[in-house]
């Protein structure tokens, strides 16, 4: 049975409808191409590579080589000198060494490459340095966190194995745990794999670390499922845990508090039904009710009343308004019969009920090109969320926020001593009338994620009190204004 979903009200500033300007032609042409090893991927990884606070992004190719693309201001990028490489699935930033500098896990069709940045948009490959293993693999999903205070412990997911001769389906490949070594990483297994597309550690609704796994249905068919892999036991959770198990066409993953009770929510995208799940005090989890809006099982567009298929999901406040709102790409796998063709991207605009509406249209986003990857960015540094998607076989799209009359806003940065120097597994707390919050992770999405400072809307508000519960427990609270990013260190 579903409980009652216990949404808070926040306080809002008046608002116009969201609204974005098409800003395409800013950035280079670039596709995510090739065959059907690049039905899935197709990522993008958001990062300052150069130090001066705009948002970079570095972008999959598949068969096409991938890119790094350098933020020039005013919504004009520019290409950076990376290494070329291809069969590029997706990427995540993170700073492994603890140097300051973004370094990028690219996942590949074929071995992993660990790109180290060396300053200025510049990277060299460490990947034999790190003895990051040479696996003739289809990695798709990636997640990473600090269990002690040295480099950071990796989750990889791959997908198919492309050697079985008895597949593609029913044929998931093995994922793997990194851990750190005193010269590089040892590799232990992670099994079952049911073809992950998504992975993200993060705290559950029972206040423990644990790594979400979201797979792929179409492949493992049978016996598979979504996963929850519990850091600190090693083990996965079942529903002697309270781990109800799911199966659905999993693609990607975004988590968010919604209802201020400092659990975090969770989407996972899919064909067909877009499945949020709500945190219970229990530390359990309850599928969300359908009116609340957010299945988008059809595209709102009109004409075509098949299935939709979802991928790379994020919760971001683009009107300011205190209350997070949520971006699904959409898009055909390839030519799939049984799913929509015409998929425009979806926009669910966070309404002061807890229910979300579709403002895609009339946002101007609705897409119909077959989008994979995405990211809510404020790419020009006003405090508006921007957005840049991914698609297969279409050019990348860029988008500039130009949403009248919105709220106040924060954005947050931390720091800390130590191997963690980012502090991921950290959340932040905001509070203002209300209280929001959000983890400092790495992974989610799909194929790609952002090393940048937490966005919160603020709605009215013009001051909050911030409250950091750092990775080790300890907690500090600082008084800020709005409308302003800020570095907060662990004192």
């Amino acid at each position: 049975m579903i409980r009652a979903l216990p949404f808070v009200l926040l306080a809002t500033a008046a608002s116009a409808d969201p609204l974005f300007e098409n800003r395409s032609g800013g950035i280079p042409d670039h596709i995510y191409s090739g065959g059907w090893e690049h039905f899935v991927g197709g990522g993008v990884a958001v990062f300052d590579c150069n130090g001066d606070t705009l948002p970079d992004v570095f972008a999959a190719g598949g068969e096409t080589p991938a890119a790094l693309f350098r933020n020039m201001g005013d919504f004009t990028f520019v290409a950076a000198t990376i290494p070329a490489l291809t069969g590029v699935t997706g990427a995540y930033p993170l700073d492994i060494n603890a140097d300051g500098l973004m370094d990028l896990f690219v996942m590949r069709v074929g071995p992993n490459i660990v790109l180290q940045g060396t300053g200025n948009c510049a990277f060299s490959d460490a990947t034999d340095a790190l003895t990051i293993p040479a696996d003739d693999q289809w990695t798709t999903a990636f997640s990473a966190w600090w269990d002690t205070d040295g480099k950071p412990t990796m989750a990889i997911g791959n997908y198919v194995d492309r050697f079985d001769p008895e597949g593609p389906f029913e044929a998931c490949d093995r994922n793997h745990i990194l851990r750190p070594t005193a010269d590089g990483y040892a590799t232990a297994p992670l099994n079952p794999g049911f073809c992950p597309l998504s992975m993200l550690a993060s705290i559950d609704a029972r206040g423990r670390p644990t790594l979400r796994i979201s797979n792929d249905r179409h492949y493992y068919v049978r016996g598979g499922y979504e996963q929850m892999w519990d850091i600190a036991y090693e083990r996965f959770l079942g529903p002697a845990d309270g781990w109800q198990n799911v199966s659905l066409w999993g693609m990607g993953i975004a988590s968010r508090d919604l209802t201020g009770d400092g659990r975090d929510e969770v989407m996972m995208t899919s064909m067909g039904d877009q499945l949020l799940q709500i945190a219970q005090p229990d530390g359990t989890y309850v599928a969300a009710p359908y009116a609340i809006g957010t299945y988008a099982q059809r595209p709102y567009t009109g004409g075509d009343g098949r299935p939709s298929t979802g991928w790379h999901a994020q919760f971001g406040d683009v009107d300011n308004d205190g209350r997070a709102d949520l971006f699904i790409a959409k898009g055909n796998v390839d030519q799939m019969p049984g799913l929509a063709m015409q998929d425009p991207n979806n926009l669910l605009m966070q309404n002061e009920n807890g229910q979300f509406s579709e403002t895609g249209g009339g946002a101007g986003i609705a897409s119909t090109d077959r989008s994979r990857g995405a990211a809510l960015v404020d790419f020009d540094g006003d405090g508006r969320l921007d957005l840049i998607v991914m698609n297969r076989r279409a050019p990348i799209e860029l988008y500039r926020n130009v949403t009248a009359d919105t709220g106040h806003w924060l954005r947050i940065a931390l720091s800390q001593s130590g191997g963690n120097r980012n502090a991921i597994g950290a959340v932040i707390s905001v509070k203002t009338e209300t209280t929001q919050s959000q983890q400092v992770t790495i992974g989610g999405g799909h194929a790609g994620g952002q090393a940048l400072p937490l966005h919160f809307g603020l709605g009215p508000a013009t001051n909050a009190t911030v409250t950091i519960t750092w990775p080790d427990g300890t907690a500090s609270s600082h008084s800020t204004q709005s409308d302003r990013q800020i570095t907060l260190t662990k004192p």
